[in-house]
Order: C-alpha cells, then structure tokens, then sequence
C-alpha cells in the first residue's frame, strides 16, 4: 500500500504558499530588529541563562495560546507520550540551548548588520544538514545560489572589498586587522550559532515534515519545556546558577529587558511556523530580507554603502535562482 506524501514535505521543491510567505515576512521583520533591540535593552553584566529560562517560558505560553486559537489541539495533542516528546525533541533543544547563549553573546558585541550577515552562514549549514540528516540534496543551481548568499555575506562584511571586483590586483594589498575580543565574543559565538541553527533546524524540519509530521505549535512548546528543564537543572552547578543565588534571578534588568526577549519568542515560534511550510533552507533565505531591514536601520545613521548594495543584489540573485530551480526527485520505477 502506498501512502500519499504530505504537501508540506514537498515545500522543498514546490513554490511557496501564502502561508509560507506571509510567515517568512514576519520572520524577516523580527529578525531584522532583533539584535538592535537585543544590544540596547540587554545589559552585558545581565545573567544569560535567566534571560533564556525566561524567552523559553514565554515561547512555551504564545505556542501554547497560539495552538488553542487554531482549534488543533486535539489532534496535536493525539497519541503524545513523555517518550515521544523526548525522542523528537530532545536533541534539537539541547542544540537550540547552546545556539540561544551563542547568539546572546555574538548580539552583544556585534552591530546589528554584522550579526544578521554573519549569521546567513546558516543557509549553507541548513542545506549541508538537510542533506545529511534527510537525504534532500541540492541542484547544481542551487548549490551555485548558496555560493553566491556566502559571497553576498563576504562582501557586506568588508571581507571582499568593492575593488576586487574592478581591480584584481588590489587582492595582494588587502590587509585584515584581528581583533581577538572581536573574534572571540563576536564573530565565532556567531558562526557557533548559525552552524547549530543549520543542524537543529534540519533535525526539526525532518520531525515537521516527515511521516506522522508534528504540529508546530506543539514542537515549539515541546521544545521549549525540554530547553527550559535541562538549563535549569544545569544551574545547579554552573556559573549562571552562583550567580542567580549569589545577586538574584533578576540581576542586571531593567523594564526594557522584556522587550527583545519577547520579539525573540515570538520570532523561534516563527521558525517553526517557517520550517514547517518552506523549510530549513528557505527560512535561511528569508532572513535574507530581515537583514536588509538590519541594514536600512543601521543606513539611517551611517547611510547604505556601495558593499551594501552589491551584498543585498547577490542575495536577491542567488534566492531567484534557489526558488526557481529545485532538485528534480529521482522516480522510481513501478511494475504493476
């Protein structure tokens, strides 16, 4: 007997619907404004694993809220077991544990520009991952596409400078100032994260898509009460846990703190939303408008820079190219 494959499983190599669209337009805001409001209203000095217990509790309630209104929850709800909930959550949470602390530290010490293009590395990491984890490879054009999001990142970071592309023999002058505070706390907490998020959300995209697919307003609650557990029981023995007993769950905020970890919340519910109906890949490509909007903020005092402009049309180039030509699925053939 032979089952039908269900719609979103192809979303893959299927055009996008409106609900995969009207998703990745709210995930792009988000993500756009994210870490400017993450590097204002959170302080350095701030306790990072209260900040997270407390992102993940309020995720946990809008999924749940969110679930609710969808009328879905029966069914969601139909055949979970403790066991189950492990199974398919456990390892993607403990990923998006470690990639949440990563981001936190990289937010704080890169401008929001830098974050966000740093930060399409995932793109690469979440096809890589789909690959591995699912089998979904990639065409030849597609595999072009990701080449050219990398260059895009490159060339809005300064990593490829304007001249290059007039005068080669600029390549031997570059010259790249390290700073190893920057590395350290900025640009390698970023990459940890984009190269977790490439890997969890395969791993998610696989539980949301394939046979006996989850609800994702179910996934993200599962995966928020597994994250929330697992942090607070490694207070008991690690830094962030003496410091909570020693200064107080609270030390470090302010009012204002609320505000990005609310805009975070509801943006890893959006993940989820994007994941299910376009995919891990995808949803790397429609942080890519979230960026520009990163980009039109930070321009406002600093103006947009000819690295801006050539970055954001090799993007733009490379997801016309990712959409419009999809991996052609192998048939198999079938004897009657």
């Amino acid at each position: 007997m032979t089952m039908k494959p269900e719609t979103a499983s192809k979303s893959g190599n299927k055009s996008l619907s409106r609900e995969a669209i009207f998703f990745m337009i709210l995930l792009a805001i988000q993500f756009g404004v994210q870490p400017g409001l993450t590097r204002r209203y959170t302080p350095n000095d701030v306790c990072k694993s209260s900040v997270i217990l407390v992102a993940e509790s309020i995720k946990f309630f809008l999924a749940f809220s969110m679930l609710f209104v969808s009328g879905n929850t029966k069914s969601a709800l139909g055949g979970w077991t403790i066991y189950s909930w492990i199974s398919v959550a456990g390892v993607p949470a403990v990923l998006y544990a470690v990639q949440n602390f990563a981001a936190l530290i990289a937010y704080q010490n890169l401008d929001g520009l830098t974050f966000n293009v740093l930060n399409q590395t995932k793109t690469l990491s979440a096809a890589l991952c789909c690959y591995l984890v699912m089998g979904r490879r990639q065409s030849n054009m597609q595999i072009v596409a990701l080449i050219l999001l990398l260059l895009s990142a490159l060339v809005l970071e300064g990593i490829i400078k304007m001249d290059f592309f007039v005068d080669h023999t600029t390549a031997s002058k570059m010259e790249l100032s390290f700073d190893p505070q920057h590395f350290s706390h900025g640009v390698a907490p970023c990459l940890l994260a984009s190269f977790i998020s490439g890997l969890a959300g395969a791993l998610s995209q696989k539980n949301l898509q394939g046979a006996g697919s989850r609800n994702p307003y179910l996934f993200s609650m599962e995966l928020c009460a597994f994250s929330v557990i697992s942090l607070g029981l490694s207070l008991m023995a690690s830094p962030d846990g003496q410091m909570i007993r020693e200064k107080g769950f609270l030390h470090g905020w302010t009012p204002m703190t609320l505000v990005p970890i609310v805009t975070n919340s509801i943006g890893g519910i959006l993940v989820g939303l994007v994941t299910k109906y376009a995919g891990a890949v995808r949803k790397g490509f429609g942080l890519i408008f979230g960026l520009f909007i990163s980009g039109l903020i930070q321009g406002r005092e600093t103006g947009v820079s000819p690295e801006q402009i050539t970055g954001g049309l090799l993007a733009g180039i490379s997801l016309w190219m990712h959409a419009t030509n999809p991996a052609v699925p192998t048939k198999k053939t079938k004897k009657d």
